[in-house]
């Protein structure tokens, strides 16, 4: 029986770590399907023994970022209007004019934008883009690849580029089902569906519900609840070095815990190096009175910056800096890649520290996984900057409504106690750990280890 062709198409980096990083391809294999990635990433994927074809000249339309960034405004205008919820203004970027050409994008979006605020505006801007991407060269390129090619099913890793639109709509125009991945949990709320396929692949029933919510026109059997993969291999003990490898490893203490201060991009936690200051004041102060303790610091992937340099050396007695294996290949975020090496020193990171301080991020499911605590940071600085910079902006987002119990975290409400907060962790970690794992069973498919088996059947079932 011959095996049915899936073309996993990589529009940039973001998806490596779902599909390329964990068991989906070897099991996509083992059940019969022929994975090929569809790729247009800066990673050469044949060197970690994946069949690959090279996407080449990739170019959406030059209009079509505009009508894009126009569309997104429009949802988040008629969120406002249908939620009756003015917190989809926070989604909103400053967008640029510090040049002609991006002062005539601006004026041009806000145009579109306060043309078609409407249900049927809405709609004028969905056709308009389709209608511009079919006209591209890279639209008959990737029509030209399929008809060569002739895969049963085009999955799309990631939902919201634009680079992505050309070959949906060319495998559309082929008639082989398409379908696309929400890559993350926080995504839905900021209006950044760009795709439009056949099927989507949600993590959750939660998810699915945001989705039907958020775009009326997508039907419930379009919807395949799978869960994400990105969680799936810290299930693996296959994964996790001794502990005593990755101590010598990573310069730590063997004398010592650790507790991983888990950093945030500048945009999410502007003033996130006196956060981690204070931290570290915490931890030696309790190494006082008796405790020995130390920090990780695992940065932002995406954050190169020097700004944590300061308080790295003042504290350097404390803090230990593991730092992501991520490749910069470009200036902005998603020209940062991951690597699959880094997915390893994440795992070993999260089963060799003891909880995670952080704000607001992610990795508070990464550690219910290992059953381990998570602290987040919920005060304002002094002197913040920039000066509206708020805490409360960032737990007012609408994912963080997903959380079905305010004891799923430890809440950090002022510096002073940090030091309290640790030793709960340390010593009573049952409770929020309890209810971080009814979160995470809220808003992740469980078991989280067999994402990619339901979503290789979803597959199947399509295809078949």
């Amino acid at each position: 029986m011959k095996h049915k062709k899936i073309f996993i198409l990589l529009p940039d980096g973001v998806g490596l770590r779902n599909f390329a990083y964990t068991n989906f391809y070897n099991e996509a294999k083992h059940h019969g399907l022929d994975i090929v990635f569809w790729n247009n990433s800066a990673f050469d994927l044949k060197g970690l023994g994946f069949n690959e074809i090279k996407i080449e000249n990739a170019k959406a339309h030059y209009l079509t970022d505009v009508y894009k960034k126009a569309r997104v405004q429009i949802e988040l205008n008629l969120n406002i209007e249908r939620f009756h919820d003015t917190v989809y203004d926070s989604y909103r970027f400053k967008m640029a004019t510090d040049s002609i050409v991006n002062r005539m994008k601006t004026l041009c979006i806000r145009g579109l934008t306060l043309l078609y605020s409407t249900p049927i505006g809405i709609e004028k801007i969905r056709k308009a883009i389709v209608k511009l991407e079919r006209k591209t060269a890279f639209y008959n390129d990737c029509l030209n690849v399929l008809k060569t090619e002739k895969p049963d099913f085009v999955f799309c890793t990631n939902q919201r580029t634009t680079v992505a639109l050309a070959p949906i709509l060319a495998t559309q125009e082929l008639n082989i089902p398409t379908g696309t991945f929400i890559f993350s949990w926080d995504n839905l709320p900021k209006a950044t569906l760009v795709l439009e396929p056949d099927y989507y692949f949600v993590w959750s029933d939660f998810m699915k519900s945001e989705l039907t919510n958020y775009y009326p026109f997508i039907k419930e059997n379009q919807i395949k609840v799978t869960g994400t993969p990105q969680f799936e291999m810290h299930n693996g003990a296959e994964y996790i070095d001794s502990k005593e490898a990755f101590f010598k490893e990573n310069n730590l203490d063997a004398s010592k815990k650790y507790i991983c201060y888990s950093g945030d991009d500048i945009t999410t936690s502007p003033n996130d190096p006196i956060y981690l200051e204070d931290t570290a004041k915490a931890v030696r102060d309790l190494n006082t009175k008796g405790y020995q303790l130390g920090i990780i610091f695992r940065r932002c992937p995406v954050d190169f910056s020097d700004r944590f340099d300061a308080v790295l050396e003042k504290y350097a007695d404390i803090i230990v800096a593991v730092n992501p294996k991520w490749k910069k290949t470009g200036s902005v975020w998603n020209t940062i890649l991951p690597t699959k090496e880094d997915m390893h020193l994440q795992i070993n990171t999260i089963a060799h520290t003891e909880m995670v301080i952080n704000l607001g991020s992610t990795m508070v499911f990464d550690y219910v996984t290992h059953q381990k605590p998570c602290a987040f940071i919920n005060y304002d600085v002094l002197n913040a900057v920039p000066s509206n910079w708020s805490v409360e902006k960032i737990y007012n987002y609408v994912h963080f409504r997903s959380m079905p119990s305010k004891d799923a975290v430890l809440w950090i409400n002022n510096p002073e106690m940090i030091a309290s907060i640790i030793v709960a962790g340390l010593e009573h970690p049952n409770d929020v750990v309890r209810h971080a794992q009814e979160w995470f069973e809220k808003i992740n498919q469980n078991p989280a280890k067999e994402a990619s088996l339901r979503i290789i059947n979803a597959i199947k079932n399509i295809v078949d």
